[in-house]
């Protein structure tokens, strides 16, 4: 992995969709607002990849509570994210970002696409960063290509950074 916690997160703008809306979605958007979870994933249509996204909308509520945006991104196309809820996983309610053309340029920033590794070059490795409300990497892990990462693990992580934010605020 090419970042590490308190680098400065690399920016990025990507189309994506929130249910079937398409949109575009720019990271640097939430610096100063709310801390955001990038939850890299190899492609739509895949075993784990369908565990994963609907696992991140059965716990949206805790990450609202937190104040914190989820970013599902993958190298798919909008229409194909679109595809894959309508036909497979049901509608999701956080934005699912094509990193599509130029083909993985954001997973290869984040140092986690797979260029070399057989088989599956081209796809994102499994991976999840938290950006911080300034912008920083709060947290970075790669996961199993085979396995949906615990959510529970990122929330702690959410956890910390809302105490924090709280403390700040009740102190000045």
């Amino acid at each position: 992995m090419k970042l590490n916690v308190g680098d400065l997160a690399p920016d990025f703008e990507l189309n994506g969709v929130v249910r079937d809306h398409r949109q575009n979605f720019k990271l640097s958007s939430y610096r100063g607002s709310k801390p955001v979870v990038l939850a890299f994933y190899a492609v739509d249509f895949s075993p784990s990849c369908a565990l994963q996204m609907p696992g991140y909308q059965a716990d949206l509520a805790s990450f609202a509570a937190l104040n914190a945006q989820i970013l599902g991104i993958s190298p798919d196309s909008p229409y194909c994210h679109i595809a894959w809820q309508r036909q497979e996983i049901g509608w999701l309610d956080y934005p699912l970002l094509s990193d599509f053309w130029p083909h993985g340029e954001v997973a290869r920033k984040y140092g986690v696409l797979r260029e070399n590794p057989m088989p599956l070059p081209g796809i994102s490795e499994r991976a999840v960063f938290v950006v911080d409300e300034d912008g920083k990497i709060a947290f970075a892990k790669v996961y199993d290509l085979g396995s949906a990462p615990p959510n529970e693990e990122v929330l702690e992580i959410l956890r910390r950074l809302y105490a924090r934010k709280q403390a700040k605020g009740t102190s000045g």
